[in-house]
Order: structure tokens, then sequence, then C-alpha cells
């Protein structure tokens, strides 16, 4: 199984150019969404960006999404956000939205709602699509501080996903292996970063995608 993950796109139109090339050099079977499709845009605006990426889209909103985004986006791309989908013999499970920031953004949940949002979809050997990162990896910005979900770090603990995607810390870039979890920050599709990820037999390999590539 073979995937292209963005997140961050914050309503750069101009990228989806990038987004489809990428999807069909690469033989992508489909496109993974983790959120932030608009910069504090509407649910119709998240639908017309997604709805022209020339592949199967799974989707959830980011904190910069309207409340509306998953019913809106519901016709043009699957809803993950809080729903479950096997792909190929793996569960994906979805939550969007991110914990509490100082910017009061439109699409914050309190750690609890977040925890439990995901818990009831959860089994060991999923893979898990949040656009907040798990506390403690991934989720460092520019002064050092962590500021991931503690509640989506015990859902990793607890339930041991071969693959953690997430986005949100813009500055966070990267691929981290970890008691078992691969765990995925493409970085922001707006500047031209994504990546192309392989699961094959439960190993995952991923190949990130950055500005300079073509």
């Amino acid at each position: 199984m073979r995937f292209l993950v963005f997140t961050d796109l914050h309503q750069k139109a101009s990228v989806i150019d990038k987004i489809n090339d990428m999807v069909e050099r690469n033989d992508a079977e489909f496109a993974i969404c983790l959120g932030d499709v608009t910069d504090f845009g509407t649910g119709e605006d998240a639908a017309d960006i997604l709805s022209r990426i020339n592949t199967k889209v799974y989707a959830i909103p980011g904190n910069c999404d309207p409340l509306d985004f998953p019913e809106k986006i519901s016709d043009v791309a699957v809803d993950m956000h809080g729903n479950t989908e096997t792909i190929d013999g793996y569960r994906f499970v979805g939550l969007g939205g991110s914990n509490i920031t100082i910017f009061g953004t439109p699409f914050e949940l309190e750690e609890d709602d977040l925890y439990d949002g995901l818990d009831g979809n959860c089994e060991e050997g999923m893979v898990l699509m949040t656009h907040a990162p798990s506390y403690g990896i991934l989720d460092q910005i520019p002064s050092g501080q962590s500021v991931g979900s503690p509640a989506i770090k015990d859902i990793v603990d607890l339930y041991r996903p071969i693959l953690a995607m997430s986005g949100h810390i813009h500055e966070a870039v990267g691929v981290v292996v970890s008691g078992g979890t691969t765990f995925v920050n493409p970085g922001p599709a707006k500047d031209g970063r994504m990546a192309i990820i392989d699961i094959t037999d439960g190993k995952v390999d991923v190949k990130l995608i950055g500005p300079a590539d073509h």
C-alpha cells in the first residue's frame, strides 16, 4: 500500500498541482490529509480545495479549519474525523482539530475530548491520523517547548499504532521511530512539503518530499 500524506496547506491552492504530480509520479493509491486545509476559511473552501486532488482523499480538519469541515467535505473526500476506515486490511483511525492553543483557533478540543474521540475506534497495530502530534514527539516549537497532546500520547502508548501521522507544528518536520511506532510529520504543504508512505507486511517506509522536489 502506497499513499501520499499532506497537512497544513493553509489555503495555498497552488500546491494542489504538486500534490497531484506527486500522487501520479509515485503511483500513490490515495491521499491522506491531516488538516488545516483552510486558513480560517469556510467548509466550502475546504471542499473546493480537496475536490481538486486527483485521487481519493481521506481527510481530517485542523485547528484552523471550520467546525463544519467534516460535513462540508463529505461529498468530495472521506471524512475521518472521529471515524475509521479499513484500507488494504489496515485500520485507519482519524481525529482532527488540535489540543488547546494560546491562539483560540476554531477547531480546538480539550484533552478528554481528544482521548474519547479516539479511544473507542482504536486497536493495536492501527494507522493513526491526527492533526496534533503526540506529546514529546515531533511537537517542539522553535523555543524547544513541546506542545503536543498528552491524550494522543496516551492513545499511542496504549494501542501502539504502526504509524502515527500528524502535522500542526510546522517546524517539527521529520520521521521518528519509537516503541514500534513510526511517527511522521511531513511538514506544511503550503511550503511544498509532503510525504510518500509505503506499508508492506506491517512495515512502514517514509519518503519525505521537500520544496525543491519536483
